[in-house]
């Protein structure tokens, strides 16, 4: 992994496989489904009425979606020639017209 070449610390599958005894497919598995509840209850909030300020709920959703974007497959921050560069391009330089 990028991180144990660098000298860095554990990573958060390396932590989550030796506390739970997990294989990493199984960490993976269980991550995935961590996000995918997360996501649930993120959107769950937003529907239901709240005494947060709706600018502020879309803000923290908009930065969901940077995350879940940048690093959904791979590390898209430390690696931002591959993945990202191709997001930003799409969304910037070539949008799609409306």
């Amino acid at each position: 992994m990028f991180e144990q070449k660098r000298g860095h610390v554990a990573s958060a599958v390396e932590c989550y496989t030796k506390q739970h005894g997990a294989s990493e497919e199984e960490t993976h598995v269980e991550f995935n489904k961590q996000v995918t509840n997360a996501w649930m209850d993120l959107n769950e909030e937003c529907l239901n009425p709240t005494a947060v300020p709706k600018p502020i709920l879309t803000r923290v959703v908009n930065l969901a979606r940077v995350v879940d974007v940048v690093y959904k497959n791979e590390d898209g921050y430390t690696h931002s020639g591959t993945v990202l560069k191709d997001f930003v391009t799409s969304m910037i330089i070539d949008p799609v017209p409306i």
